[in-house]
């Protein structure tokens, strides 16, 4: 029982570092509770710290840790049939690459990320995936590819909030602009 402390314990001070902006302490405490999930036999949770490990570097503008505390990572969840937490390590994985300017990489992960999301049901958070992607395709120069991934994101979000409500209009004037016309 002192042991499952222990590791929560890691872990609850990893958030509170995180969300205190001490990115590098959570990342420290966070793969703390990483190694004492692993040595407890719980890949899973373990997994979950790699997922906020990552983040937690992203946070701290070291994309190169980020990418190395998720490879391999997602999966561990595709085994465990828990497509939700796959979807976000590879979301996490693309962030990583997107940040290291590894643009196709990223991009193809992205869509990984988004494809599984939308399986899981996850559609906010596949939204956020296809807006990161849009950001990405943008800073590439594909602005046409860009407004259409952000639509798409937006498209499979069940109830939308106001702000998404807003976007989705005002993203159908250019869409609707480069739409063929139909013959009358």
């Amino acid at each position: 029982m002192g042991e499952a402390i222990t590791i929560e314990k890691l872990a609850n001070d990893g958030k509170s570092m995180y969300q205190r902006g001490e990115y590098l302490e959570a990342a420290r405490l966070f793969e703390a509770a990483r190694q004492a999930y692993l040595a407890s036999d719980d890949a899973l949770n373990a997994g979950e710290m790699a997922n906020n490990v990552s983040v937690a570097f992203l946070q701290a503008e070291n994309a190169e840790e980020a990418l190395k505390a998720v490879e391999g990572i997602a999966p561990l969840f595709a085994e465990a049939g828990d497509l939700r937490r796959e979807g976000m390590t590879l979301g996490n994985m693309a962030a990583a690459l997107d940040a290291l300017g590894r643009d196709e990489e990223a991009a193809e992960v992205y869509l990984q990320s988004a494809n599984i999301l939308g399986q899981a049901g996850e559609d906010q958070l596949r939204a956020n995936v296809m807006q990161s992607l849009s950001m990405l395709q943008f800073r590439s120069g594909r602005q046409l590819q860009a407004l259409a991934s952000f639509n798409d994101g937006l498209d499979g979000v069940k109830k939308p909030t106001p702000k998404q409500t807003f976007l989705k209009k005002l993203l159908r004037i250019p869409l609707d602009m480069l739409a063929p016309k139909k013959p009358s």
